[in-house]
């Protein structure tokens, strides 16, 4: 996945270092394995950010580009895009609450197209000697790294943090709150193709392995599936009543033993009846979670929705 010595040049003096933005600042941070990750990310940093005495939460989106690439290039440039423009949920987010942003940039390969990272699917979680292993563990030290740059800058961050994504990124970030429900204090996402990972080890007499649910948790994790702290974590999902885009049928996003297991136990059509079945299950488990159906509404998270999910974080922090 290497790219030329030109691509790499043009982009460090077009990104490394802080950039303007539209109300806010952009750093690109280069990748450093010492520190545990292996792939760069975007901080970005909104206009008068609470600093000093006022402790806030880092928000963090990991990047969709939307396709397969062997270059990295593209992927940074559509994590720029995730990073600085408030089309996109975090960005808009960390806009209207004065909150920072990390957006990193995971690769996702056209040649190794069964790796669909941008999802955090099985085949991401299970990869091994590969820059790529345990792209979730990755995130987390990305996270630290910007939390001590932030704290550099005179901006205090909360070890727990606010999860933002949409269709393969939403994914992402449902997947992440089970793996690493500690680290989690929220979580909005949508276009999820009607699917949420379940907190659940078997359903129907199956064994719900990842990502369906979490039968094989302790293959991922050296702890146990933290229920009470998952059941916790205030959580807002979403789907367009006219979304027809799903994921599931497609081998890059599940093997074929996924999806048979996904169709028994929730369903084959997506809406409503894979999305409702969803929804009953999580509801069994997260009590307090908030899912919504837009009618009128397809695979998009237009200004009506974004401002949903703000009014849901900002009751997330009142309360």
């Amino acid at each position: 996945m290497a790219f030329t010595k030109f691509i790499f040049f043009t982009l460090f003096l077009l990104l490394a270092s802080c950039n303007s933005g539209d109300k806010g600042a952009i750093h690109f941070v280069e990748q450093a394995p010492e520190k545990g990750f292996n792939f760069p990310y975007f901080l970005y940093v909104p206009e008068n950010c609470a600093k000093q005495d006022t402790l806030v939460h880092l928000i963090i989106e990991p990047n969709n580009s939307g396709f397969a690439h062997d270059d990295l290039a593209p992927h940074i440039e559509k994590a720029k895009r995730i990073a600085s423009k408030e089309f996109y949920i975090g960005n808009f987010v960390a806009r209207n609450m004065k909150y920072p942003l990390l957006v990193p940039v995971f690769p996702r390969s056209e040649s190794n197209w069964q790796v669909y990272t941008h999802a955090l699917d099985r085949d991401a979680l299970t990869i091994q000697n590969s820059d790529e292993e345990r792209i979730d563990h990755q995130l987390i030290q990305m996270a630290k790294d910007a939390q001590n740059k932030l704290e550099r800058m005179g901006i205090n961050t909360s070890d727990q943090y606010i999860l933002t994504g949409f269709s393969a990124s939403g994914s992402f970030v449902n997947r992440f709150a089970l793996l690493h429900p500690q680290l989690v204090l929220a979580v909005a996402a949508g276009g999820i193709n009607g699917v949420l990972m379940l907190p659940y080890s078997e359903q129907k007499g199956l064994l719900l392995k990842y990502p369906v649910g979490i039968g094989d948790f302790d293959e991922f994790s050296d702890n146990p599936f933290q229920v009470e702290i998952f059941s916790n974590i205030p959580q807002f999902y979403f789907m367009g009543a006219l979304d027809t885009n799903d994921a599931v049928p497609y081998l890059d996003a599940y093997s074929d033993d996924e999806r048979e297991l996904i169709y028994a136990v929730l369903g084959e059509e997506m809406q409503p009846e894979r999305w409702g079945n969803s929804q009953k299950l999580y509801a069994g488990i997260c009590t307090d979670a908030l899912f919504k159906t837009y009618e009128g509404k397809g695979h998009e998270h237009p200004e009506t929705i974004k401002n949903d999910i703000l009014d849901f974080f900002k009751k997330v922090i009142k309360e």
